[in-house]
C-alpha cells in the first residue's frame, strides 16, 4: 500500500519557496506592528470631502484632529467615534502670526531683505493687456478685503517714443542758452508733473527679430521711421525693404562695411588687438551702431551714443537691432561713465567741435579714455587739404599735443592718438600751461549733475585702472579699483566680489536647469542695482547671448570703475529721482 503523503513532493522547490515567502511575511507583519505600538506618529487617513475620519488599524487609540480639519469644511462637529476629548492633541494649535509660515512664497522684499505682505494686490484680467481702456481705478472685494487699484491710462500715440527727461518741452523752452547743446542733455520734470500714462508700443509693433539676424534687419512697424533711410540709403547705413529695414554695415567713413573698417583700425595699430586688449569701447555719434555691432563678434563691448535729434531717435534702431546703446550727448555734463572706462574711444563724422572752449570736450574724451588707451577720429579735417579744413586739424593738433597725446598713424581718413600710461608728460609741462590739471581733490568717477571742467583728470599715482588683465580673464579677476572705491568693507573687497559672483553664477545655474532661460532668447538685458556685476558675469558663463546694462544707483557704492575694468558695460542712474524711466 502506498502512503497517503508523498514525501518527495514536500521537497519539491515550489512548495519550500511558498513556506519561504509566508514566514517572511508573517515576521514583517509583527515587526511592523510592534514598531508601530512603540510610541512612533501614527498614521492618519482622512478624505477632504466627507467628514468621516478613519484610524490606522495598528492602533485602537482614538485623537482630537479638528485642528487638522478646516474650518469651512463642515458646520457640522465631528462625531463621537473620531474624536476623544480626553487625550491632549498630538498636533499643536496652529499659529495665527502672519509670520509663522517659514517658507512663504509671496511678499515683497523690503530694504533688509525680509519678506513682507504690506501690499496691495488687485485681481489679475487676462484682457487687460489686449482691452486697454482708459477707467482710472479697478475694485476687487472678497469676504475678507477689499482693495482699491489705480489703472494708469495710455498716453496718447503722439507720445509712442516719449523719454520724459530728454522730451520736457516746457523746461527746453526755460532754457537761456542752447547752443552747446544744452535741450539734449536731462531736463526732468518737477515734482508732481512726471508721467502719468503708460507709453504705448508702435502701432503694429512685431515680437523683434532675434539676435543674430536683427544686427542686419528689424522690423519696419517696430521702429517706424524713414528720414534716416532717406538721409543716409546712400551712404551704406540702412535701406527699406517692403515690411523691415536693412542694415549693410556700412557708415558715412566706411561705406563699404564695418568689417572692412575694423579690418583697417586693426592694422594701423596692432595693439589695439580687438577682443583681447581692447573690450571696451565708446562710439560717439553711433548713427544706427553698425560700427559696435560688427565688434560683438570680436568678443568687444561698445557703447553707442547718439543724442536724440532730428534724425528720430537713432538709438531706437540700435536697441531693435540688439547692440548696446544709450541717448546721450557731448554738451555741458560729463557723461555717466567712470573714469578710465574705454580702451577705445571712436568718433567717425559724429560732427562734435572737439577744439571748442579750449578742448573742454576731448578732456571729456580724455577722463573717459583708459591710461594707454586710443582715440580714433575719422573726420574731413584728417584727409581733405580745404583752408578751413587744415585750421581745424592744426587746432586739432595742438589740442592733442598739450594733452600729451601721441599721434600714433594717421592713414586715409583715420588718425588715432595714445594716451600716456602716467602723469609724467602732464607734469612736465611748463607752469601755466593749458589746459591745466585738475585739482587733486577732484573725484573724476564722479559723474551725476558734474559739469564738465576745463583740466586734466590726473591718473592714480599707483597706476590703478592702467593694468587691467586682457579678455576674458579679466571678468573674474579682481581690479585694483575695487580698493579705490567708497565702500563699507575695505579688507574682504575682494570676498565680497567673489561671493557676489558665486551667488549669481550658482543663481543663473538654477535658473537654466528650471526655468529653461535659455529658451527666452534674453538680448537686451538690465541689471538695476549692479553692485560688482555679478548678475552679468554669470549670464557670460553661462553662454547667454546677450548684453546687460549694469545700473549703479547713485544712492549707493560707485562701482562704475570696477564693472568697467571687468569687462562690463555700466551707467550711473538715480531709481528716485522724478523720473525714472530715460
Amino acid at each position: 500500500m502506498k502512503p497517503l503523503i508523498n514525501t518527495d513532493f514536500i521537497k519539491t522547490p515550489q512548495i519550500l519557496k511558498t513556506t519561504a515567502f509566508a514566514l517572511i511575511s508573517i515576521t514583517f507583519f509583527y515587526l511592523g506592528k510592534h514598531w508601530s505600538n512603540s510610541g512612533h506618529q501614527q498614521l492618519l487617513f482622512f478624505s477632504t470631502p466627507q467628514n468621516s475620519i478613519s484610524i490606522s488599524p495598528n492602533n485602537d487609540k482614538s485623537f482630537n484632529i479638528t485642528s487638522l480639519i478646516h474650518p469651512n469644511q463642515s458646520d457640522h462637529p465631528p462625531t463621537e467615534q473620531a474624536i476623544n476629548p480626553t487625550p491632549p492633541s498630538i498636533y499643536p494649535p496652529p499659529d495665527e502670526s502672519p509670520l509663522s509660515d517659514p517658507n512663504r512664497t509671496f511678499g515683497i522684499i523690503d530694504s533688509d531683505g525680509k519678506m513682507t505682505d504690506d501690499f496691495e494686490v488687485g485681481e489679475f484680467d487676462p484682457d487687460i493687456a489686449e482691452n486697454w481702456g482708459n477707467e482710472t481705478e479697478i475694485e476687487s472685494a472678497s469676504a475678507n478685503f477689499k482693495v482699491r487699484v489705480r489703472k494708469y491710462e495710455l498716453c496718447p500715440g503722439s507720445m509712442r517714443e516719449y523719454i520724459p527727461c530728454l522730451d520736457n518741452v516746457e523746461a527746453i523752452k526755460r532754457l537761456k542758452l542752447t547752443e552747446k547743446g544744452e535741450r539734449f542733455e536731462r531736463h526732468c520734470p518737477e515734482k508732481g508733473k512726471g508721467l502719468n500714462c503708460l507709453v504705448p508700443p508702435p502701432k503694429g509693433y512685431r515680437q523683434p527679430i532675434p539676435w543674430p539676424r536683427s544686427r542686419d534687419e528689424v522690423w519696419y512697424s517696430n521702429v517706424p521711421h524713414t528720414r534716416l533711410a532717406d538721409d543716409k540709403g546712400g551712404q551704406n547705413w540702412i535701406s527699406k525693404e517692403k515690411e523691415k529695414f536693412k542694415f549693410p554695415g556700412g557708415g558715412t567713413q566706411f561705406i563699404h562695411g564695418a568689417d572692412k573698417y575694423l579690418d583697417q583700425i586693426a592694422q594701423m595699430v596692432p595693439d589695439i588687438t580687438f577682443g583681447h586688449h581692447t573690450r571696451m569701447i565708446l562710439d560717439v555719434g553711433c548713427g544706427v551702431a553698425s560700427f559696435g555691432a560688427y565688434l560683438l563678434s570680436r568678443n568687444v563691448m561698445t557703447m553707442s551714443i547718439a543724442p536724440k535729434d532730428v534724425h528720430e531717435n537713432q538709438i531706437q534702431f540700435a536697441l531693435e537691432r540688439g547692440v548696446p546703446a544709450m541717448v546721450a550727448a557731448f554738451a555741458t555734463h560729463r557723461l555717466l561713465y567712470p573714469s578710465q572706462a574705454f580702451e577705445l574711444i571712436h568718433c567717425s563724422r559724429c560732427r562734435i567741435n572737439w577744439t571748442r572752449d579750449d578742448g573742454i570736450l576731448l578732456l571729456e574724451v580724455n577722463r573717459m579714455l583708459r591710461a594707454g588707451g586710443y582715440f580714433a577720429w575719422a573726420a574731413q579735417p584728417v584727409y581733405k587739404h580745404e583752408h578751413v579744413l587744415e585750421e581745424q586739424w592744426a587746432e586739432m593738433l595742438n589740442l592733442t599735443t598739450h594733452l600729451c597725446w601721441e599721434l600714433v598713424k594717421k592713414e586715409g581718413y583715420i588718425a588715432i592718438w595714445k594716451k600716456p600710461l602716467n602723469n609724467n608728460c602732464y607734469l612736465s609741462r611748463d607752469t601755466g600751461a593749458i589746459p591745466p590739471l585738475c585739482d587733486p581733490d577732484d573725484d573724476p568717477d564722479n559723474v551725476w549733475y558734474v559739469d564738465l571742467k576745463a583740466c586734466i583728470s590726473r591718473l592714480p599715482e599707483n597706476g590703478y585702472g592702467a593694468n587691467v588683465p586682457t579678455w576674458p580673464s579679466r571678468l573674474h579677476t579682481p581690479p585694483d579699483r575695487l580698493q579705490s572705491i567708497q565702500y563699507e568693507s575695505y579688507i574682504a573687497r575682494k570676498e565680497l566680489l567673489k561671493a557676489e559672483n558665486k551667488f549669481w553664477s550658482e543663481t543663473i545655474a538654477g535658473y537654466v536647469r528650471a526655468w529653461h532661460w535659455k529658451k527666452f532668447k534674453l538680448r537686451n538685458v538690465m541689471d538695476m542695482k549692479a553692485g560688482f556685476g555679478g548678475f552679468a558675469a554669470a549670464l557670460i558663463d553661462q553662454g547667454f547671448d546677450c548684453w546687460v546694462l549694469n545700473v549703479v544707483p547713485v544712492s549707493g557704492s560707485n562701482t562704475l570703475p570696477v564693472l568697467y575694468d571687468r569687462g562690463l558695460l555700466g551707467v550711473m542712474h538715480d531709481w528716485y529721482h522724478s523720473e525714472l524711466s530715460d
